[in-house]
């Protein structure tokens, strides 16, 4: 089981980067605004559930290397490292200047706008590398059941992401009007999540 500090500290991380401005948080306001909240919020809710199939990839793969080898993980671990220190330095890089619209396309039923969102999470690499990257620094091996810390490390970031994109879907207006009249809010928020990556990516690197 996780510890209050393992789930708090990954729970902490897992908002402020699931808030910052992003391909799948950005397409969530678009239907919203575009269509309307019961469509961003389908949308959402699917871009959500999408990460299970990355939490199972990642507790497979993180246990497997533990079993064959501690020196394996560990090496994953500072790759994961050096990963979220470059996703740190391209967010502190980026000018803000993410933009929200309107969708374009024909109208979709609620069931194919939910499976339009689960499927482009699912088959996204970038997000399968994310996983594999961003959840090994939280599992505790010394702690055992290293397969079941995964997949509740896992589950607690998708329940975090449907929250807050059924919270976009929902608001969409209201959050879109305001991102717009303050075009500096998403500069702030990459630079948060920024800072996140480079402190996640520098504490596995000092661990090892």
């Amino acid at each position: 089981m996780l510890t209050p500090e393992q789930f708090l500290a990954f729970l902490a991380a897992a908002i402020l980067i699931t808030a910052s401005p992003g391909p799948d948080n950005l397409m969530v306001l678009g239907f919203g605004m575009s269509r309307g909240r019961r469509q961003g919020m389908v949308f959402g809710l699917g871009c959500a559930l999408g990460c299970l199939s990355h939490t199972l990839l990642a507790a497979v793969g993180i246990s497997g290397l533990i079993a064959a080898s501690p020196m394996a993980f560990g090496a994953l671990k500072v790759a994961g490292g050096v990963y979220l220190l470059w996703l740190g330095v391209q967010a502190l890089r980026s000018r803000g200047a993410a933009q929200v619209g309107t969708v374009a396309g024909p109208a979709l039923p609620l069931r194919a706008l939910f499976a339009k969102g689960l499927f482009a999470n699912a088959i996204n690499p970038k997000v399968v590398l994310f996983f594999l990257s961003f959840l090994p620094q939280f599992v505790i091996a010394e702690h055992g059941r290293v397969v079941l810390q995964t997949v509740q490390l896992g589950l607690t970031f998708t329940l975090q992401a449907a929250v807050l994109f059924g919270a976009l879907g929902y608001f969409s207006g209201s959050i879109g009007q305001w991102l717009q009249r303050r075009p500096g809010a998403p500069l702030w928020l990459d630079r948060i999540a920024g800072m996140i990556f480079i402190g996640l990516g520098l504490k596995l690197i000092a661990g090892r």
